[in-house]
């Protein structure tokens, strides 16, 4: 069972603690009547969902041999106009360093993370399309 907790800063922030007893801070923009000083929820939902495929990806390429030495996900997501405000398409780009990269072995690690392993991708594909690109720098 996974379990976490939010506290209530009194404005419109919280301070959120998890099972395993780490902390992250909520809030949202000025605009929306926060003091827009940490990452709103939603903001939240799509690093968890870089996270996610992240983790999967470092283990393949891993496994692969792949000579990764660095890599970075860069993610968006687009809301429905309508309440709930959910993601409706999500793009990730996957920017890659290291030696002697192919595109084939990390588009075929970022798929099976997107398709098969990543949870967070499982719910929020349930709403949003999730569209994703490989990038290998020079």
């Amino acid at each position: 069972m996974v379990q976490a907790q939010v506290r209530w800063n009194g404005k419109m922030g919280f301070v959120g603690v998890s099972g395993s007893n780490h902390a992250v801070v909520m809030d949202v923009r000025k605009e929306n009547g926060g003091d827009g000083t940490a990452p709103s929820p939603m903001e939240l939902v799509l690093m968890a969902l870089a996270g996610c495929s992240g983790v999967d990806v470092a283990q393949i390429v891993k496994k692969k041999r792949l000579k990764v030495r660095d890599f970075q996900v860069f993610v968006e997501g687009e809301r429905a106009e309508e309440h709930p405000r959910v993601f409706t398409r999500v793009q990730l780009t996957f920017v890659f360093a290291g030696e002697d990269l192919t595109r084939k072995p990390l588009e075929d690690a970022v798929r099976l993370s997107l398709e098969k392993y990543c949870s967070v991708a499982g719910m929020v594909g349930k709403t949003a399309e999730i569209d994703w690109q490989v990038q290998i720098k020079e």
